[in-house]
C-alpha cells in the first residue's frame, strides 16, 4: 500500500548564526507572519518560532 500524503522528510540543516539573526530581524519587524517568512526562505515554521524565542536571549 502507497503512503498517501506522506512526505519524505528533508535532511537536517544548519544555519550560521548570523542567518538565524537576519530572519529573527525580519519577523520582529512584523510585515509578513512567521509562517510566511519560514515558506519563503524555505525554513520550517517550528525553526523560525525557536529563533526568535531564542533571539530574546541570543542563546543559539
Amino acid at each position: 500500500m502507497e503512503s498517501m500524503g506522506k512526505k519524505k522528510p528533508r535532511p537536517r540543516r544548519s544555519f550560521m548564526p548570523e542567518f538565524k539573526a537576519e530572519i529573527v530581524e525580519v519577523c520582529r519587524r512584523g510585515d509578513r507572519s512567521v509562517g510566511q517568512i519560514a515558506e519563503d526562505f524555505d525554513l520550517a515554521g517550528t525553526a523560525v518560532c525557536d529563533w526568535v524565542k531564542a533571539g530574546r536571549g541570543r542563546r543559539w
